[in-house]
C-alpha cells in the first residue's frame, strides 16, 4: 500500500525522511535474540493489554464515566512497553501520559488505571488527580506533571541521588518532541550529562506535538542530532518495532548502570490518536493516520514477527487476548462498583496533619483582626 502524499512518506519513514534502520542499532549486544520464547510472549502480552484496557476506557469516556480527558497510546504501545522491559525490578521510571504500557510492565494493574480515570475514592489518588498522573516509588515509577520536559531535570536528580548512594539502579524519563524544545529539557539533560549520572531519556518522536508537526518543532534532521551538544551518544530507533525498542533501551540501561552516563534515545513512532480522545485531528493530512494504521501497526508487525521467527500459533496469541479480555472486565466490574470520593476525606493526604479547626474559625479571626483596628468595625462581624 503505497503512501498517500509527501508529508505522509516523510513521516513514514522518519525524522527527515530518515527511517531507522538496523546500522542504528546496537545490534553487537544482542539482548533481543537472547531472550527466549516466553519472554517474547510477554512484550506481546503488554502491548495487548495496553490496548485492550484503553479499548474499554474509550467505551468508558462515551458513557461519560471517564473524568476529565483520555489519552490514548495507539500506534505507540512497542515504545512504552520494549523500552520499560528493558529495565529491572529496582530501576525507576517516568511515564508520559501515553505511556500506559511502561507502567504496567512495571506493575500497575488495569483495576487501578480504570479507578483513577473515574475518580474513585479508592483510585491511586483518591480522586484527587487524574488518568495516569500518579507514582509508586516501590513498584519503580514515578507521577509524572504535565509540564512539558519539566520530568527530566527532577528524574537527574533521582538518578543523581542513585549515583551519591552507589545504588546499582537506572533512571529512564520519557519526553514527546515537543518538550525537546523547551528550557527544562536542555538543563536536565545537560546536567546529567556533565554529573554523569544513570539516566536515559526516551524522546518519542510520535509526528506531533499536539497539533505542530515535527518539521515545525525541530530544525535538526533528528532528535538525536542534539546528543553531542551534550556530549552524550544519541541513537534513532524504529518505536513501532518493540524488540528494536527494548534491544536501544536495554543497551543504555547497561551503559548507565555500568556508570557510563546518560543515553538520549530518539523512537520515531506515530499518533494515531489526537492529543487527547476530543482532538478531532483536524490538522492531520487526508489518509495520513490510515497509512500508519495499515502499514506499521506496532501489534501487527510483532504479530508477524512471532510467526515467522518463534512459530507462535495462533491459538497461542488467542490464549493470550482472553486472558487479557478477561483481566480488563474484571477490572472494569470492580472498577464501576467503586465509589466516589467522600467530601470530608478532602484533607487527608494533603497535610502531614490535618488541621482540626473548631467552628466558627473564620468568625474569630476576623472580630480578632477588628479588635487590633486591622480591618473597618463594619466588615465581616455578623455573627448569624
Amino acid at each position: 500500500m503505497d503512501a498517500p502524499a509527501d508529508s505522509t512518506a516523510s513521516l513514514a519513514t522518519g525524522v527527515g525522511g530518515r527511517r531507522p534502520t538496523p546500522v542504528d542499532l546496537p545490534v553487537q549486544g544482542g539482548y533481543a535474540a537472547r531472550l527466549p520464547r516466553e519472554r517474547k510472549l510477554e512484550l506481546y502480552r503488554w502491548m495487548r493489554l495496553t490496548r485492550t484496557l484503553e479499548e474499554r476506557l474509550v467505551a468508558l469516556y462515551r458513557q461519560t464515566k471517564v473524568v476529565g480527558g483520555l489519552f490514548r497510546s495507539l500506534g505507540q504501545e512497542a515504545d512504552a512497553v520494549g523500552s520499560a522491559f528493558a529495565l529491572e525490578r529496582r530501576d525507576i521510571l517516568s511515564p508520559l501520559i501515553r505511556n500506559l504500557g511502561s507502567m504496567l510492565v512495571k506493575g500497575a494493574t488495569p483495576v487501578e488505571i480504570l479507578k483513577q480515570y473515574m475518580a474513585k475514592g479508592d483510585s491511586p489518588t483518591r480522586g484527587r488527580e487524574l488518568n495516569i498522573h500518579f507514582g509508586d516509588l516501590d513498584r519503580g515509577f514515578v507521577g509524572q506533571i504535565s509540564h512539558l520536559g519539566d520530568m527530566v531535570p527532577v528524574m537527574a536528580g533521582v538518578a543523581l541521588s542513585f549515583k551519591l548512594r552507589g545504588e546499582d539502579r537506572v533512571v529512564l524519563v520519557y519526553v514527546g518532541d515537543g518538550a525537546t524544545s523547551t528550557g527544562a529539557f536542555h538543563e536536565g539533560i545537560n546536567f546529567a550529562a556533565v554529573q554523569k549520572v544513570p539516566l536515559v531519556c526516551i524522546v518519542e518522536n510520535n509526528g506531533y506535538a499536539y497539533s505542530t508537526p515535527t518539521a515545525r518543532q525541530t530544525a535538526a534532521r533528528a532528535f538525536v542530532d542534539k546528543a553531542p551538544g551534550y556530549g552524550i551518544p544519541g541513537v534513532v530507533a524504529d518505536g513501532n518495532d518493540v524488540l528494536a525498542t527494548y534491544e536501544v533501551t536495554k543497551a543504555a540501561v547497561d551503559r548507565a548502570r555500568a556508570g557510563g552516563g546518560p543515553t538520549l534515545i530518539e523512537l520515531v513512532t506515530y499518533r494515531r490518536k489526537g492529543h487527547a480522545e476530543h482532538d478531532n485531528q483536524s490538522y492531520v493530512p487526508d489518509g495520513e493516520i490510515e497509512w500508519w494504521a495499515a502499514n506499521n501497526d506496532p501489534i501487527d508487525r510483532y504479530v508477524q514477527w512471532l510467526a515467522e521467527h518463534e512459530h507462535v500459533t495462533p491459538a497461542e496469541l488467542a490464549a493470550l487476548d482472553e486472558e487479557v479480555q478477561r483481566q480488563v472486565d474484571a477490572a472494569t466490574e470492580e472498577a464501576e462498583r467503586a465509589g466516589t470520593p467522600e467530601p470530608a476525606d478532602c484533607l487527608e493526604g494533603i497535610y502531614a496533619e490535618p488541621p482540626r479547626l473548631g467552628a466558627h474559625w473564620y468568625r474569630e479571626g476576623v472580630r480578632s483582626a477588628v479588635e487590633r483596628n486591622e480591618r473597618p468595625a463594619s466588615w465581616g462581624t455578623h455573627d448569624g
